[in-house]
């Protein structure tokens, strides 16, 4: 049996922190909670990513939940994906409960019941605030990594982008994107073809058909004005409390390019846009990816590089990526190796494919004298987990298998009035609900298309009027030429000349 009291000194000197950190619970040994071995993560490290896994119903909401409150009680903005839709409730404070007492006593922390500011964020059909995005945002290169264009496909998307740039034709939406692709195909393709090249009919049909294949998906809904402006993130309530922005995807889950490509302009937009905070005391953003696996489900191998590079980089604008997800195995390798924060829930070992999969997580964590990780992995309660983080130096920490905290809000959904009043007193909603479809590529098309075909009307109908006036004149010459020529040829006949002359001659006598 191993000593208490040391185990108790070396998780309380290996999770020590002299900044500001957030209490994640109490760690465990053989099964016993060390009231007051508090597991704690420095606020410092924070940006530094996040994996929170465990299988169903072992604690993962709570565990995200736990997190995302603390982030907001400190005055850190949250944006959270929920793909169940069972995050509302944050809105709301716990009602409290003896369990939650006795496991909070156990840790060594005082239970608190409280609410925190929520934002509720839609890409769907879904009420809440409109997230959108313009295709001239994603530019060219996204658009086709998205779209999962080949090189040829991916060179003529290039090329329809800087048309547009070059003739001011704002590509907002998926109908102006379509519209420019017929375009180059028909009525434009000559204009296009003599400054740019020629496009392939072929091309451009398989570019439109993935297009029409991500507007089934709802792309349609998320592209377009007005933009979501990535600083209303950002905001701090007057209490000082960081908005938890809860953006619903519970009507998405079979639609994973929708997801994917939210996610990819998301990132992108926070990387273009946030100034560069190096390593801060604390994060500027954190971001909570529920279900992550559906981010790298069917994705193409360009879309998972381009994901892989902004997680490495999106760290020095102080930004914390966290996802959760059934099993480590559901995140690329090279996005998992960036993870700073590991809480793992419990894995259950129904086949021998889960055994293995077991062992593997297993060897994601630290090496531990008072733990064999990977038996406790399956020996697990619900609400408790391993937890592996970084210390204030970027140092991993003890491995701890912990006793977490409960949430402070309610862990349950808001009622239909509860998030109706809550809706009704956004500000963000006044702002981004309206719908905006300023002239862009498809009207302008559209009145360059009729313009031509004007033109053409007219220059056709000049054509026949001078051909009219041509054959009119052409007829009336020759019926001209016709009259003079039988005049002429009375004048000049021998019988007229003869009897002319004989009356002179009369006439004279």
């Amino acid at each position: 049996m191993a000593n208490t009291q040391e185990f108790f000194d070396y998780i309380t000197s290996g999770y020590a922190t002299k900044g500001d950190a957030i209490t994640l619970g109490a760690a465990m040994l053989e099964g016993k909670t060390i009231t007051n071995a508090l597991v704690r993560v420095p606020l410092k490290t924070l940006n530094r990513h996040g994996l929170i896994a465990g299988a169903t119903g072992t604690g993962k909401t709570k565990t995200l939940q736990v997190l995302a409150e603390n982030l907001s009680d400190k005055g850190i903005p949250v944006l959270l994906m929920d793909m169940k839709g069972d995050l509302s409730g944050i809105a709301e404070p716990s009602p409290g409960h003896v369990k939650i007492d006795e496991r909070h006593a156990q840790i060594g922390i005082p239970f608190e019941s409280k609410k925190f500011p929520v934002e509720i964020l839609t890409i769907s059909e879904q009420n809440g605030v409109r997230l959108r995005a313009t295709v001239s945002e994603f530019g060219p290169v996204l658009i086709s990594r998205i779209l999962e264009l080949s090189e040829a496909q991916s060179g003529v998307m290039a090329i329809l982008f800087k048309y547009c740039d070059d003739h001011k034709l704002p590509l907002l939406d998926l109908k102006d994107l379509k519209k420019i692709i017929q375009y180059a195909s028909d009525e434009g393709k000559d204009d296009i073809a003599s400054e740019y090249g020629r496009i392939s009919p072929a091309t451009s049909g398989a570019i439109l058909r993935k297009i029409v294949a991500l507007e089934q998906q709802g792309g349609d809904l998320f592209f377009g004005e007005k933009s979501f402006e990535t600083d209303d993130l950002l905001r701090v309530n007057d209490n000082g409390l960081g908005y938890i922005n809860i953006v619903r995807l519970t009507d998405i889950q079979d639609r994973p390019q929708l997801f994917s490509t939210f996610m990819l302009c998301l990132l992108a937009e926070i990387y273009a846009t946030f100034p560069e905070q190096g390593d801060s005391e604390r994060p500027e953003l954190v971001i909570f990816i529920d279900e992550a696996h559906l981010i790298f489900k069917e994705a193409s191998s360009a879309l998972i590089n381009q994901i892989e590079s902004i997680v490495k980089l999106i760290r020095s604008k102080g930004v914390g990526l966290y996802f959760v997800t059934q099993n480590p195995t559901d995140v690329p390798d090279a996005v998992l190796s960036q993870l700073g924060l590991k809480v793992q829930h419990a894995l259950r070992a129904f086949t021998a494919k889960d055994r293995k999969a077991i062992k593997l997580t297993a060897e994601n964590y630290p090496l531990s004298d008072y733990y064999e990780t990977d038996e406790v992995l399956t020996a697990l309660g619900i609400g408790e987990a391993l937890v592996s983080a970084l210390n204030e130096k970027g140092i991993p920490t003890p491995l701890a298998a912990t006793l977490m905290r409960a949430p402070m809000s309610r862990m349950d959904v808001l009622e239909p009035s509860e998030l109706k009043e809550l809706l009704d007193s956004s500000a963000l909603i006044k702002k981004y609900n309206e719908e905006v479809d300023r002239e862009s590529a498809y009207e302008l098309l559209n009145k360059k298309i009729e313009t031509a075909h004007q033109e053409e009307a007219k220059e056709k109908a000049a054509q026949e009027r001078d051909a009219a006036k041509k054959s009119t004149s052409r007829s009336s010459s020759s019926r001209s030429r016709k009259t003079t020529s039988t005049w002429e040829k009375v004048l000049t006949s021998p019988t007229v000349i003869r009897s002319v002359l004989g009356i002179l001659t009369k006439m004279i006598k």
